[in-house]
């Protein structure tokens, strides 16, 4: 018997390749997580910017929790068993009237990783709409292969490499609404897409890309992962990480700067141009 999911909604994960809406917590917490965030933006800015981004749950205990949420942890249970674990977090913040998007591609293409089967929740700290910017997604594409990605490094694409699927088949786009507090969840494979913000508020999601089953391997770059629920890993080459046990937790953040460091190898590999973030 599942935990979180409805049958439906594992059906639709296996049939369209993504999950929305589900609600995590309330859009009051959401809240106090986004003034929590904003706090930490204002007191260590060089900890959390544009440029540094990713991993923010080992650098911040209340992303680390957001990481563990019970309803989200469960929901990943139900899509891949009972031993988890995450590979990274990603902090996507879309300035209000700004320029930047997200161009169509699919997860899995750069993340050196022995499957493109795994799941993606994108929890919303603030409206996620067609005006903010939100998610689109291919429907049915993470049944195909993984498509060529052109690198473009475009100044205003905020995918590492500014990476780009062409010619995909808008005619099966839906668009994943979110309010405050809610999740979509996304499979490695699926094309997806987001569009500038062109409100006047910030539009702000946390990727939590991805959990893992065991079963996965990193086979480029280390396998560097943060331990969530059941049996750990036990790779020769890896690192489990440790907890944050308040913000800005010396041993975590160091632990931060190593993952960080082997996820731009990860991701760049074998790019021409590689940039801050």
């Amino acid at each position: 018997m599942s935990k979180v999911l409805t049958k439906s909604q594992i059906e639709q994960y296996h049939d369209e390749g993504f999950i929305s809406p589900v609600r995590v917590i309330s859009q009051q917490e959401a809240h106090l997580i986004k003034q929590e965030l904003e706090m930490v933006e204002a007191e260590f800015p060089e900890e959390i910017n544009a440029e540094s981004r990713n991993n923010l749950h080992l650098s911040f205990a209340f992303l680390d929790a957001l990481a563990h949420n019970e309803i989200i942890v469960d929901a990943m249970e139900d899509l891949i068993g009972p031993n988890i674990s995450l590979w990274a977090s990603v902090m996507f913040i879309k300035e209000p009237s700004s320029k930047h998007y997200v161009s169509w591609h699919q997860d899995a293409t750069y993340m050196g990783l022995d499957s493109l089967n795994f799941p993606t929740p994108w929890v919303a700290l603030s409206p996620s709409n067609k005006e903010t910017g939100c998610m689109t997604m291919i429907a049915g594409s993470h049944k195909t292969k993984i498509q060529e990605h052109e690198d473009t490094f475009a100044e205003n694409n905020i995918l590492t490499r500014g990476q780009v699927i062409k010619n995909v088949d808008e005619s099966k786009a839906v668009d994943l609404i979110l309010e405050p507090g809610e999740m979509s969840i996304h499979h490695g494979a699926v094309i997806h897409g987001s569009q500038p913000n062109s409100s006047t508020h910030r539009r702000i999601g946390f990727s939590l890309q991805s959990y893992m089953p065991p079963n996965i391997k990193q086979i480029v770059g280390r396998n560097i992962w943060t331990h969530v629920r059941g049996k750990k890993r036990e790779d020769e080459d890896g690192i489990l990480l440790d907890r944050p046990k308040f913000n800005m937790d010396p041993a975590t953040v160091e632990q931060r700067r190593i993952a960080n460091e082997n996820m731009s190898e990860i991701l760049y590999n074998g790019a021409k141009i590689k940039r801050n973030y």
